[in-house]
């Protein structure tokens, strides 16, 4: 090898990986006239909606609302063809924003980040991939996702399974047949929750092994109605800027203004029985304005829909075991379906309740628990991920002075505006914990982080400056006012993978920001406005300038 190929090639900003948000930083920053290259590790783009191809597979927020929003023309010719977009459907829909904008020619497909080091006499990152390339860039972008990481329980006997398994979050592209097989699904979040209903239609039988029961609302998902798309897109820009003064960051739904315990019986009971009709999870918990803040009031809604539980489910066994009672509804993610509970009235499902009697190995012909054995020819390990934190953690980012991201975070994520860590110069994270992302329209949180980190790099050329980082004592604020907002909401009550209780031995913080798109925007906001309030900048991150220089 020539030394002319060992020779790292310079970018001004590198990008990892290609979903919403990093094919939208790729554009964003290419408008500012910078180099830039991303590496994506899938052989596409698309991120989670490249990954996760299981059987019914389907997005939560409604489809006119979870697109990008910064082409008008893009916004006004796509068609959607259903109420919520399904995967296939999504991954064609960000295939064509690649193509549509030229995106694909910045990005490395099949290309694993292993190591990013930053050198802080010269204020440059280095990345080293997989595949021995060696790239260096002033500013690295963290485009990794939240949900990204898949997790597999660490049971004994796997590899001696003689049939196939599977993870929801890597699922083979050519898609898999059960028809005829005996199936366990292991899980019962969104994954399981979503794939489960057809799973059932195929296998010859299918057991759910379930740990922990949780709440899932009809979607009602229907064909796209001709004139509520036409009316919605007559009003996008409006609709846009709205978005931005909801707590989901999602507009359309009015804010209530009534406590769920200031209403009689009678009215609580016909508002949930309204937005149950209605589908949609934003809407139900928007019934009335205290249903994450008072265990009271939360518990008139969990009541009602373990009611809707158990008036669907035939089997009243079957029926207590899914109706979830340790943790408010909607301190978890809200679960979108079709057909869930109606399924467990199949001859061919049975429930399995792991939580007493738990799995104890993979055995090569099924697997046994605690009381049983099940004989399986295939397994569905529908576990979810290491959430927020599991990306980023496997690779390893460094700097010179010896820190690293997983002896930072060896406690708990920590960051300033889920937008920077302090220690990392010119590190920034779409939507990285301590930010509202998987609280909010996850397309709506990646342009906003975008624009505010190209806003910012603009802000910092204009000057002459090379290097911003974020200061201790903003991120040690930031992470106090993170855990201060989720504490005097319901969330925390819940072991969700929000507080990362789905993996064994990862702390347990709340990692979310949960105090509204809203809030969360002005704070940014004013931060941008106050020459980036909370960070240092300087030609070198040793030699700190003052903004005005």
């Amino acid at each position: 090898m020539s030394p002319r190929s060992l020779e790292p090639e310079r970018f001004d900003a590198i990008i990892v990986g290609a979903g919403v948000g990093g094919l939208y930083a790729i554009h964003r920053l290419r408008t500012l006239g910078l180099k830039v290259r991303a590496f994506e590790a899938g052989a596409g783009v698309g991120g989670t909606w490249y990954w996760n191809r299981y059987p019914g597979c389907r997005c939560d927020v409604e489809s006119l609302e979870y697109s990008y929003s910064f082409s008008n023309e893009l916004q006004q010719e796509w068609l959607w063809p259903e109420r919520y977009g399904t995967q296939p459907e999504i991954l064609r829909y960000v295939n064509h924003v690649a193509d549509r904008f030229d995106l694909r020619r910045e990005i490395e497909f099949n290309t694993r980040v292993k190591e990013i080091v930053f050198d802080s006499k010269t204020n440059v990152w280095t990345v080293k991939t997989d595949k021995g390339k060696i790239a260096t860039a002033r500013y690295c972008i963290m485009a990794t996702g939240n949900l990204s990481t898949p997790r597999r329980p660490n049971y004994s006997g796997l590899g001696r399974f003689k049939g196939n398994w599977y993870h929801t979050g890597q699922w083979p592209h050519e898609g898999v047949d059960f028809t005829g097989l005996s199936v366990g699904v292991i899980g019962t979040g969104s994954s399981g929750v979503q794939s489960i209903p057809i799973i059932a239609k195929q296998a010859k039988h299918l057991y759910v092994f379930q740990r922990t029961a949780n709440f899932s609302l009809p979607a009602r998902n229907a064909p796209m109605n001709p004139s509520k798309e036409m009316a919605h897109k007559a009003e996008y820009p409006e609709r846009r800027r709205a978005a931005f003064d909801t707590p989901f960051g999602i507009a359309g739904y009015p804010p209530p203004q009534k406590s769920a315990l200031e209403a009689s019986e009678e009215e609580r009971l016909r508002a949930y029985e309204a937005k149950w009709m209605e589908g949609g999870s934003i809407s139900f918990l928007y019934s009335f304005n205290d249903l994450l803040l008072s265990k009271e009031a939360n518990e008139t809604a969990s009541e009602f829909v373990r009611r809707k539980i158990r008036a669907t489910v035939k089997h009243p066994q079957t029926a207590d075991l899914l109706c979830p009672n340790d943790h408010p509804i909607g301190t978890k993610r809200l679960i979108l379906d079709t057909d869930y509970y109606e399924t467990y009235n199949r001859d061919n499902v049975t429930l399995v309740d792991i939580r007493n009697k738990p799995i104890r190995e993979i055995t090569p012909t099924g697997l046994s628990t605690a009381d049983a054995e099940y004989q399986l020819d295939a397994i569905v390990f529908a576990t979810g991920f290491d959430a927020m934190t599991g990306a980023m953690k496997e690779i390893d980012i460094h700097t010179d002075a010896g820190m690293s991201i997983q002896q930072k975070w060896e406690h708990g994520p920590r960051t300033y505006l889920g937008i920077m860590i302090a220690g990392f110069p010119n590190l920034f994270m779409i939507t990285g914990p301590q930010s509202p992302g998987v609280k909010s329209q996850m397309i709506l949180s990646c342009e906003q982080h975008v624009d505010w980190i190209a806003d910012c790099l603009e802000y910092l050329r204009a000057r002459g400056i090379s290097g911003i980082e974020a200061e201790q004592d903003a991120e040690d604020a930031w992470v106090r006012h993170n855990n201060e907002v989720a504490n005097r909401t319901l969330y925390p009550q819940a072991n969700s993978w929000y507080v990362g209780a789905n993996i064994p031995g990862k702390p347990r913080i709340f990692m979310p920001y949960v105090g509204g798109v809203t809030a969360y925007k002005k704070r940014c906001d004013e931060v941008a406005a106050n020459g980036y309030q909370g960070f240092r900048l300087g030609t070198s991150i040793e030699e700190p300038r003052s903004a005005a220089q």
